[in-house]
């Protein structure tokens, strides 16, 4: 995806929201706002807005997990197994 195509001064936005958010809706590309010559603000749909923060959510998980593994904070698969049918076996009883 290339910004430069989708580059708008904030005095197009101003005169054209609707038109604007239709577009970024459709495409769902975002859009980058300048505010004398310069970037100040990206415009995106909502859909893609919350993939993005889904997908930095996974990505956190992921580097925490990473972080767990690099401090030696991990267990042998099995172990994990074993307690985890057993805890499902002790609820089973109650």
């Amino acid at each position: 995806m290339r910004y430069s195509t989708q580059v708008k001064p904030i005095s197009y936005l101003k005169a054209n929201a609707a038109e604007v958010l239709a577009q970024v809706a459709e495409a769902r590309e975002p859009m980058l706002i300048t505010q004398n010559g310069e970037a100040r603000a990206v415009l995106m749909d909502v859909a893609s807005y919350e993939e993005t923060r889904e997908q930095l959510a996974l990505l956190r998980i992921l580097a925490l997990g990473d972080q767990e593994v690099e401090q030696g904070r991990v267990r042998p698969l099995a172990d994990v197994v074993s307690r985890l049918r057993a805890k499902h076996a002790d609820s089973g009883r109650s």
